[in-house]
């Protein structure tokens, strides 16, 4: 695809200078009635006009692409833009006057054009002609980029909607129930009130699970209550050998997340970190706001491993939605540091939602 485009790109130029120039060489010729020696010195300008259109517009490109004016637009951009627009003018003209006057002399031809207005009206023809050229080039790679846009958005969506089982399965997956429901019935023997309760953490999850893909967002308060059920559930099973932290900023309560989101880094945490330690560990819960961003955080005691199985679809699933509701603007890690896995994410704070 990139060669295919290449192509094209370099074939639109050439066509594109070249019939500017044809255009200019024929007139000169029909007007003038020149010499064998005049025509020859045409033919030598207009090649210089196509070089040198084409290497000036083409570094126009290359600045239009270092700068990554279509992914970080800005009003200075424009004038920047601009002013290389300019100077890739001028320096055509500069170097098309030159390799004329080396025609002129050499082939004895009259010196006519080297006039100083026609010389200024001609730099700026050519600047224009840059001008132009940049103007046809922004156009046509911002359709294309509203195009793949949407081509990309409308992918995302269709893998959404085709993992809409995959996330259920991972926010409460059949073996965790399992595990609950016998550990609820064995607390029966030894605490009844304890049990009800556990129950009822369990009722709440399964609720909030099934509704879950209801809703695109909910509240970090409203998330951090599932956490809360879970947690209580999974130390039923786990005991002392489960240690969990959480310190949570105020003024993030408020804030709207996916749902489901923090309880499935909870349940990676503890699944793939602390059950398979001998002696436990802990997991750490930290979220803040800093710069215009909600900042959540999991450390839990453990190694990252490689599995292929549902709550590692949940994490995957995690990463897309976060693509498909907050674009670019959000972010999502998972990396180890010594002996902890370290899940991060940020997200722009949408302040409109939080009054």
């Amino acid at each position: 695809m990139i060669k295919i485009q290449n192509k094209t790109y370099w074939g639109l130029q050439i066509f594109g200078w070249g019939i500017l120039c044809s255009i200019n060489t024929i007139t000169k010729i029909i007007i003038s009635s020149p010499t064998i020696n005049e025509q020859l010195y045409f033919l030598i300008e207009s090649l210089a006009i196509v070089a040198f259109g084409i290497l000036c517009s083409h570094r126009i490109r290359h600045y239009i692409k270092k700068v990554q004016f279509f992914e970080q637009s800005h009003p200075r951009k424009y004038v920047k833009l601009l002013g290389v627009v300019i100077l890739a003018g001028i320096s055509s003209a500069i170097a098309i006057y030159t390799i004329s006057y080396i025609g002129i002399k050499s082939l004895n031809v009259s010196d006519e054009d080297f006039v100083l207005l026609k010389i200024v009206i001609s730099t700026i023809n050519l600047t224009l002609y840059q001008f132009f050229w940049t103007i046809i080039y922004v156009v046509v790679k911002s359709i294309i980029k509203l195009q793949k846009g949407k081509v990309t958005q409308a992918r995302l969506e269709a893998e959404l909607k085709a993992s809409q089982l995959n996330i259920l399965k991972g926010q409460i997956n059949p073996h965790f129930m399992f595990n609950s429901l016998n550990n609820i019935r064995g607390l029966m023997l030894e605490d009844v009130n304890k049990s009800r309760e556990m129950i009822t953490r369990l009722s709440e999850m399964l609720r909030y699970s099934l509704n879950s893909n209801k809703i695109d967002t909910i509240t970090i308060e409203e998330e951090l209550d599932i956490v809360e059920n879970y947690i209580a559930l999974s130390k039923i099973q786990l005991e002392d050998r489960l240690q969990y932290k959480e310190e949570v900023a105020p003024e993030t309560l408020k804030a709207k997340i996916p749902p489901m989101l923090i309880q499935m880094l909870i349940e990676n945490a503890i699944k793939h970190g602390v059950a398979k330690e001998k002696e436990g560990g802990l997991v750490a819960l930290t979220i803040q706001e800093r710069e215009n961003e909600i900042n959540i955080e999991v450390i839990n005691t453990g190694t990252l491993a490689n599995e292929n199985n549902t709550t590692q679809i949940g994490v995957e699933n995690i990463k897309k939605r976060l693509q498909l509701l907050f674009g670019e603007t959000a972010n999502f890690k998972l990396k180890q540091e010594n002996k902890e896995v370290i899940a991060s994410i940020k997200l722009p704070i949408n302040t409109d939602e939080r009054n």
